[in-house]
């Protein structure tokens, strides 16, 4: 394994991973999220309590999930390049941070929007609203952090820290409707609590999410390499390719 991720170290090497992952998570998310959306708006029945309206859970679950599952993902990578001293795991936060913001104010919006129907109201200052607003900051103040700095190695420093810091953050929102009275309901279980005509297109856009996520990170981690290696002799060669073809 160790192995393995010191292969990875290499920006080439990682570069042409990337390069190669790419269209299949694009491929696999694109129809994943097609066939989910379409199913899950046009065809899932209503809910016999909310109607229609329970159909933003095909965007807002996806997205409240891998808020927090980008940012777990964050701090392994923060704790490679803190310990380890990877430069591509600090490349790899700066590639993830502005895609888990970006799930994240998916997460609040759709949440808002789901929520004027049920409680009637679009924002209350609940744990479980509060506690993902948080996240979303704490997301900001990564990407700021990390252009903070001209020098690399020490804005990934900075920038893994916050991470790592902000960690604590993640059980606040998972446990917060069991630790506080909330609106926001309970944890629920899909597999008993959810008629599967419902239930299949929402793990469709669950799983479309995650792929999503992978291509949007692995296209910018690519870029990210480029414009840190970009006076490297294999960088060079790839312009000049790029120039005659």
């Amino acid at each position: 394994m160790w192995k393995w991720l010191h292969q990875l170290a290499k920006p080439e090497r990682l570069y042409q991973l990337c390069g190669r992952l790419v269209p299949w998570f694009a491929i696999i998310s694109t129809v994943l999220l097609v066939v989910g959306c379409i199913w899950g708006f046009g065809f899932a029945p209503a809910d016999y309590q909310q109607g229609q309206s329970y159909r933003i859970m095909y965007l807002h679950v996806p997205a409240a999930i891998w808020s927090m599952g980008i940012y777990g993902s964050m701090a392994v990578a923060a704790f490679i390049g803190l310990v380890w001293q990877m430069k591509m795991s600090d490349l790899a936060v700066a590639a993830m941070a502005p895609v888990g913001a970006v799930f994240t104010f998916i997460a609040l919006v759709t949440g808002s929007a789901w929520g004027k129907p049920m409680w009637g109201t679009w924002w209350v200052w609940d744990a479980r609203l509060t506690s993902e607003l948080v996240l979303l900051f704490l997301y900001i103040g990564v990407i700021a952090l990390y252009n903070a700095f001209d020098d690399r190695r020490l804005a990934g420093r900075a920038a893994g820290i916050l991470v790592l810091v902000g960690v604590v953050n993640l059980p606040i929102i998972h446990f917060s409707v069991e630790w506080w009275n909330t609106l926001h309901q309970g944890s629920t279980n899909m597999q008993q609590s959810i008629d599967p005509s419902m239930r299949n297109p929402l793990r469709l856009t669950i799983f479309g999410f995650l792929m999503l996520f992978a291509t949007l990170t692995l296209m910018r981690l690519r870029n990210l390499i480029l414009l840190q290696e970009q006076r490297r002799p294999w960088v060079m060669e790839l312009a000049n390719k790029g120039r005659n073809a």
